[in-house]
C-alpha cells in the first residue's frame, strides 16, 4: 500500500474515531445507521452493486476517499466525505422498497435502448430514488405480476442468490388441460436443456385444469415455459402471483406499492440480514 493510500485511510480513521467520542459524550444513541458507516455499505446504499461487489469493487483500487485511493475494507466514511469509484462521486440514496404488479408489454429492466417500456416507467418517485432503484430478478415481457424493486443491493443480491431460496409462486394457463399426473411430474422434476428442474409445489388452483399453480425456489431463465413445454403444453398466460412472502392482494395491474417497515424486516430476516428502521 502507498504511502498517500495508507496516510489517507488512517487520517479517515482518526477523525471518525474523534466523531465517534464526541457523539458519546452526547449521550447520542448507537445505531446501525447512525454516524459514519463501512465503506462497502455506503457504496450499496449508492446504488453501485451489493456489499460483497463493493469489497471487490474496493479491492481493485477504484474507490477514492477525498482523493486518496482507499483499499482497506474496514474503513468508514459519512456523507461529509467525497467518494468517488473510477473517478465519478457516488452518494447513497434513501431505501426503498416497491411492489409492483407488473403487466405485459413492459421490460424488466431500468433503461432500454430500442425505446421499449420498461418496469421503471410505471412507478413515480422522487428522482434522486428513482435513480437508484432496479428490479430484483426478472420477469419475462409477456409474464405479469409480483416484481420488487429497490435500492438495497445487500437485500437484492440475497434474494436472487440460489443458497437463500426466495420462493416464488406461479399460475401457469396452457392451451390444453392438464392431467393429474402432470403434478407428479411437476413435483418429480422434469428435463430441461440447463438440467432437471422440479417444482417444490404444485397443485391444480380451479376446477379449469388449463391451470396449474406451482412454486419454485430456482429462478432459471424461462423456467416456468419451459416446464409447461415439457409437459407437452404451450403457455397462454403467465403471473407471478407471490414473491418471497409478498402477494398482489388488492395490487392492480401496473400499479405499485410501497412496501411497509414489516415488510421489509422480513424479508431482511429471511435472508439474514439486519432489522433496519425504514
Amino acid at each position: 500500500m502507498s504511502k498517500g493510500r495508507a496516510g489517507g485511510d488512517a487520517s479517515i480513521r482518526r477523525r471518525h474515531q474523534a466523531e465517534r467520542k464526541q457523539r458519546a459524550s452526547h449521550n447520542e444513541p448507537p445505531g446501525e445507521d447512525t454516524g459514519p458507516i463501512r465503506l462497502n455499505k455506503f457504496l450499496a446504499r449508492a446504488g453501485v452493486g451489493s456489499r460483497r461487489e463493493a469489497d471487490t469493487i474496493i479491492a481493485s483500487g477504484r474507490v477514492t476517499v477525498n482523493g486518496e485511493v482507499s483499499a482497506e475494507m474496514g474503513v468508514r466514511v459519512s456523507d461529509a466525505d467525497r467518494v468517488e469509484v473510477d473517478g465519478k462521486p457516488v452518494q447513497p440514496t434513501d431505501l426503498a422498497y416497491i411492489l409492483l404488479n407488473k403487466p405485459t408489454d413492459a421490460i424488466t429492466t431500468v433503461t432500454d435502448d430500442r425505446g421499449r417500456k420498461t418496469v421503471m416507467d410505471l412507478v413515480s418517485i422522487p428522482g434522486r430514488i428513482k435513480s437508484a432503484l432496479f428490479p430484483v430478478g426478472r420477469l419475462d415481457r409477456n409474464t405479469t405480476g409480483a416484481l420488487l424493486l429497490t435500492t438495497d443491493g445487500d437485500l437484492a443480491h440475497r434474494l436472487m442468490h440460489p443458497s437463500y431460496g426466495a420462493v416464488k409462486t406461479y399460475i401457469v394457463t396452457a392451451d390444453a388441460p392438464f392431467d393429474p399426473s402432470d403434478l407428479d411430474k411437476l413435483l418429480n422434476g422434469v428435463d430441461l436443456e440447463d438440467g432437471p428442474a422440479r417444482a417444490d409445489h404444485a397443485f391444480f388452483p380451479d376446477s379449469d385444469r388449463r391451470s396449474i399453480a406451482l412454486q419454485l425456489h430456482e429462478g432459471r431463465n424461462r423456467q416456468v415455459r419451459r416446464m409447461t413445454r415439457a409437459l407437452g403444453r404451450r403457455v397462454v398466460s403467465l403471473e407471478r402471483v407471490a414473491y418471497a412472502g409478498l402477494t398482489l392482494d388488492g395490487l392492480k395491474r401496473g400499479r405499485w406499492r410501497r412496501l411497509e417497515e414489516h415488510e421489509v424486516n422480513t424479508l431482511r430476516r429471511s435472508v439474514k440480514l439486519k432489522h433496519i428502521l425504514y
